[in-house]
């Protein structure tokens, strides 16, 4: 598919400076219904046709269970789109049925539920992945999450760090892999949009309104301004060597 071959470039680039796949790996690629995961999905799946060293992927997606939830039901969601383009990329599709919704806003009633609920669904996946005979997981974050994270973990907990393009996960014996974090938001977006991937709109009612989505935006305002700001960000972790970055 030609109109990948942009994302491709990046993502084979990401691949191989910081060796995510390696001979016979068993990938599971989390889906959350968003274009970074559907699109991380479509440029996994089209690796495997070139890249010299076999590995499968799988598709797990940890469906929160809005539909149980009384403080923001949602009809119960069938993810019948993404597993049609599973079967189109010829992958297996694992959806986890949970009850996180019930559990953070019902009985929980969490007021600033985001970090108790990202802990749950990582643990889940992580677990999924487990027993879908997996050695890896493949998380869709891309290079501007990694700067706005650089960013928070800055402004609101005084410190320098960011996630790792590669994380070994000792106590669950998995690696966490980040293949789009050399790949701009709008590269990805540009995609999803022109080849209709199938975006689930996400039914929690904290979405949009994060301190990511305050960063997010901070960050796009002063980059009008001051064009290349991300790629000034992302430089200084790569040549501060933070947390695995790396020129």
């Amino acid at each position: 598919m030609k109109e990948i071959q942009k994302i491709l470039s990046r993502v084979r680039l990401a691949v191989e400076k910081y060796d995510m796949i390696a001979e016979g790996d068993r990938i599971a690629v989390g889906v959350s219904g968003g274009k970074d995961s559907l699109v991380l999905l479509m440029a996994l799946a089209e690796l495997r046709k070139f890249l010299p060293r076999h590995f499968d992927i799988v598709a797990v997606t940890v469906d929160m269970g809005f539909d149980t939830c009384e403080a923001s039901p949602a009809p119960k969601a069938t993810h019948g789109e993404i597993r049609e383009l599973c079967l189109r990329l010829d992958v297996p599709y694992v959806v986890k049925e949970t009850e996180l919704a019930h559990i953070i806003f019902d009985v929980r009633k969490e007021s600033n539920p985001c970090s108790l609920c990202s802990r749950m669904r990582r643990g889940i996946l992580h677990d999924t992945a487990k027993e879908a005979g997996c050695n890896k997981v493949a998380l869709g974050h891309h290079y501007d999450d990694a700067v706005e994270t650089f960013m928070l973990n800055l402004f609101f907990e005084g410190r320098v760090g960011c996630f790792s393009p590669v994380t070994l996960l000792s106590k669950k014996e998995l690696i966490l892999i980040r293949p789009l974090v050399l790949t701009e938001e709008k590269m990805i977006k540009h995609f999803a949009n022109k080849v209709a991937l199938p975006v689930e709109k996400s039914p929690c009612p904290e979405d949009e309104h994060t301190e990511r989505e305050y960063m997010k935006q901070y960050l796009s305002d002063f980059d009008h301004r001051h064009r290349g700001l991300y790629r000034r960000i992302l430089g200084a972790l790569e040549r501060g060597g933070i947390d695995g970055w790396h020129e």
